[in-house]
């Protein structure tokens, strides 16, 4: 554990969101799975205690590590997780106690990177991810966040955790000193890397709200219909996409004016005739996205 201690600081540390002493983002979990450590290994070492992981339907994933024996992050500290990103143990790290991690994650000085495995080491190259998503905080324990998409759009991955106390730095080099390193590895030593299977509910498009302008159709005038659509996944909502319109007065079909995404909504406008008052219009809005579609129905006597 001490050589790999000291391989992981010796990267270039790359600040990715450090959010130390501050709550991490929550996520909306689609899964969560929670692993136990054996404890009390090492009475001078962060003792790992158990973890949790979870995803949302981004593909967002959070590891949190409880660490009761460390209620707060201090400067001689360092913990490292080691992704393997394609389940396969006979790919990336060779080392035996992270063997097949394609990717690891370290926090140090207040500061969190992401390095990949380039066949003999963990470093950082010219097109690796930007680790844009990754954030952490800690309190009684590390929580890290990061999307599946910076960890090789993983979905079902191995992974352990490294825990370090004790680190100094050297006076007269600067240079860290492991001297009285302290340390604990969940799982333990010997017994292979955590498994996780993310699991993802397929997007859909989700209407937010359909809105009649005016709202009650009149004979003689323009009659529009509104609807917002989001991303069940993301939130987001349709800023684009095809609109579909229908629109009827009794059995005469109505040609749509308007037929397109407007300001974030499906826009639909027919002009009602003059002899539709005290008839019923019946009218639908969809939006399709990215091969996603929503719609909705609106139907109301004629003014």
């Amino acid at each position: 554990m001490l050589a790999i201690a000291v391989a992981v600081v010796a990267f270039p540390t790359i600040v990715s969101g450090a959010l130390a002493g501050t709550a991490a983002p929550k996520l909306v979990s689609a899964n969560s799975t929670t692993y136990q450590d054996s404890s009390g290994e090492d009475a001078a070492a962060p003792d790992i205690t158990t973890l949790t992981v979870s995803n949302n339907d981004a593909g967002a994933i959070s590891f949190r590590v409880n660490i009761p024996n460390r209620p707060t992050f201090t400067q001689d500290m360092l913990i490292g997780l080691f992704v393997d990103s394609d389940n396969n143990p006979a790919t990336g790290d060779t080392d035996p106690l992270t063997a097949g991690a394609d990717y690891a994650i370290e926090i140090f000085g207040g500061e969190a990177a992401l390095f990949r495995w380039d066949g003999s080491g963990h470093t950082r190259r010219a097109g690796d991810p930007p680790a844009t998503s990754l954030l952490f905080a800690y309190q009684g324990g590390i929580t890290i966040n990061i999307s599946s998409a910076e960890l090789g759009n993983t979905r079902a991955l191995r992974f352990n955790v490294l825990a370090f106390s004790g680190i100094t730095i050297d006076p007269a080099t600067s240079e860290l000193d492991f001297t009285n390193v302290a340390a604990d590895i969940a799982p333990a030593a010997g017994a292979g890397l955590y498994q996780y299977e993310l699991k993802i509910t397929p997007p859909t498009l989700v209407v937010k709200s359909l809105k009649p302008t005016p709202k009650a159709p009149t004979a003689g005038r323009a009659f529009t219909l509104r609807l917002v659509a989001a991303r069940s996944d993301t939130g987001a909502v349709v800023q684009n996409g095809r609109v579909a319109c229908v629109g009827r007065i009794g059995n005469a079909r109505l040609r749509a004016q308007v037929q397109r995404v407007v300001a974030g909504a499906a826009t639909c406008t027919w002009n009602l005739p003059v002899t539709a008052r005290g008839k019923t219009f019946r009218g639908s809005v969809a939006v399709v996205f990215e091969g996603l579609k929503a719609s909705q129905s609106f139907s109301r006597k004629v003014r």
